[in-house]
């Protein structure tokens, strides 16, 4: 690219954006503005060659997502090998209405959670409104291919969120 990128501008312009589909993704505010940070010093670093600033600064904030979880996991694996290290524990429900929040937070969050990365990038990739053509760069796949990718993580995530037997009784 033969003009320098305008950093500061790019910044206004994303960062909120990002930094709300990095907190779906995750679950965790302090990862994705973490996340959110490490693409714009790698859009310093090593600014993208094409013009789809955006999606490669969401492909990237994604990517430090799963770096960070796959470290997490070897991390978390190395704590509770050992029984006086395990974590503590949350903190207690806030009132009522923090409490239901919560718990229907943690039944959407679970649902995404059992979804593939790239199932549940595109959905949110698409919740922030990118394009197809955008969704696809970051993902790696074809244009043509994101439409049908959406669909059935859609039905899949509504599966996941259905009431069971068990929930109605």
């Amino acid at each position: 690219m033969e003009e320098r990128l305008n950093v500061t501008q790019l910044f206004l312009q994303h960062y909120d954006g990002l930094y709300r589909y990095l907190v779906r993704l995750t679950g965790d505010a302090d990862l994705a503005a973490d996340a959110a940070q490490e693409a714009f010093v790698r859009l310093v670093e090593r600014p993208p060659q094409d013009r789809h600033v955006r999606a490669w600064l969401f492909a990237v904030a994604t990517n430090v997502v799963r770096d960070t979880a796959r470290a997490r996991v070897r991390w978390m694996t190395l704590l509770t090998g050992s029984p006086d290290r395990a974590p503590m524990g949350d903190v207690g429900p806030g009132p009522d209405d923090a409490a239901e929040s919560a718990e229907r937070r943690k039944v959407v969050r679970a649902a995404l959670d059992r979804l593939s990365w790239k199932e549940r990038t595109v959905l949110l990739m698409r919740e922030e409104g990118f394009a197809h053509h955008e969704i696809a760069d970051a993902v790696g796949t074809t244009t043509g291919s994101v439409g049908t990718m959406i669909a059935r993580a859609l039905n899949k995530l509504a599966g996941e969120l259905a009431p069971t037997s068990e929930s109605l009784r």
